[in-house]
């Protein structure tokens, strides 16, 4: 996953620790409790947000490669999110709404849109690594 796109799921969580952080607030001084609980539920939050920041950059993926087909995950509006190599019929380039795209059609009128800024990897190198998948997937051979 590229940086800037873990960077806005860590900054939506920040946003949303930050309500969190207003409405225990809000509990801690209409029930008079302790404020410490307010410290808790800090450390609880930031903890949180750490790992998730973690998870993104080390674990998270866009889209993984198999030899049986490839998966794509958190890109919202990418259509048919899992599809065997098989079933590609076709690899275009596209640009909704200036976004530059690699959309893989499939044989059943579905298609898989794939963001190549959201991808932590060079276009070129990303384009290879398909275009290997593909061939190796469909049973070619090169001449």
């Amino acid at each position: 996953m590229a940086p800037p796109v873990a960077a806005r799921f860590v900054g939506a969580a920040l946003l949303l620790l930050a309500v969190v952080m207003f409405a225990a607030t809000a509990v801690v001084a209409a029930a008079d409790l302790n404020g410490d609980l307010l410290v808790v539920v800090l450390v609880l939050g930031v903890a949180g947000v750490l790992t998730l920041g973690w998870y993104l950059r080390s674990r998270a993926y866009v889209v993984r490669f198999s030899d049986e087909g490839y998966r794509v995950r958190f890109v919202r509006g990418a259509g048919v999110r899992e599809a065997s190599w098989r079933q590609v019929q076709e690899v275009v380039t596209a640009s909704p709404n200036g976004i530059p795209c690699v959309v893989l059609r499939l044989g059943d009128d579905g298609a898989t849109t794939v963001p190549v800024e959201a991808l932590a990897v060079d276009r070129e190198q990303f384009v290879r690594e398909l275009r290997e998948r593909l061939r190796r997937g469909s049973g070619s051979r090169p001449l």
